[in-house]
């Protein structure tokens, strides 16, 4: 597995993103065998860095991420947790609630990485970052990161956050450029910060083409662990893919030992032209 460091934290290139793990927006208990199954899958293979955050499956998801590393033994130190406080919670009570409730789900005593899952009109984010800068001073949360913030607001987190920020947690895939076009991966890039690749093979509909699968052919490998290589190629970028197919799951995290060449990358990043 490939990995990125910054700031003195080093991460997975691909980590398991678990948004759907335990249902969408809301529980949906009939998943928790088949999500289960996933989470157990993941960490068998080898995962480190899971994803989740408080509206997916309206904490349901942070439980059974919670209870997956237990089951497993994994020790706390060697897994990397990322989780996300909801945009109606950004006022200063409701963001040390927040995070108290999704340490209660987890059972455990820190988030590794804490974000703010989006931006929210109207919010004083001076508020928000007083109360997070305090659980990192209090040692309930170890890192801070944005997830959906434009280059304006990015920069407003910086200059509110005490302590660096890790990550900007954004969409990003051979169809989807915009934080390319809009400057925020070419920011982070520049500015030590991890862009973070949500939706990175479009949610499992991600189009194929005689040149993905022109190069998948010649890798033995498949068009979604191309468009996973050709992410992850990227300086300062990681990614997140999500799947309850343990097979597709390992696809995913061995799309990590794929060396495209100059050639190769040159014709993906000509797709999104």
């Amino acid at each position: 597995m490939k990995h990125e460091t910054t700031h003195g934290i080093t991460l997975p290139k691909i980590g398991f993103g678990a948004w759907r793990i335990g249902g969408n927006s809301s529980p949906n208990r009939s998943l928790d065998e088949k999500s289960m199954t996933a989470l157990r899958s993941a960490l068998e293979i080898g995962y480190t860095h899971f994803d989740t955050a408080e509206m997916y499956a309206d904490g349901h998801s942070e439980e059974l991420i919670g209870q997956a590393i237990r089951d497993f033994g994994a020790k706390r130190e060697d897994v990397f947790i990322t989780s996300k406080v909801t945009p109606s919670h950004l006022r200063y009570d409701d963001v040390l609630s927040a995070c108290e409730n999704s340490l209660r789900r987890l059972q455990m005593d820190y988030i590794d990485l804490y974000l703010i899952h989006w931006p929210h009109g109207g919010s004083k984010y001076d508020e928000t970052f007083k109360a997070l800068n305090k659980l990192v001073r209090d040692g309930k949360v170890r890192h801070l990161g944005v997830s959906n913030f434009n280059l304006r607001l990015l920069k407003q987190a910086q200059e509110l956050s005490e302590t660096p920020i890790i990550t900007n947690q954004v969409p990003y895939s051979i169809s989807d450029r915009s934080n390319v076009k809009n400057g925020v991966l070419e920011y982070c890039q520049q500015n030590d910060i991890l862009l973070t690749a949500y939706s990175p093979v479009d949610e499992g509909h991600l189009r194929s083409n005689k040149t993905l699968e022109s190069i998948a052919t010649a890798h033995q490998a498949n068009v979604y662990q191309i468009a996973l290589a050709w992410i992850i190629s990227h300086p300062r970028v990681i990614t997140i893919p999500m799947s309850f197919n343990p097979q597709h799951i390992r696809e995913n995290y061995e799309a990590a030992d794929i060396e495209l060449s100059p050639a190769e990358l040159e014709q993906m990043d000509s797709l999104g032209k």
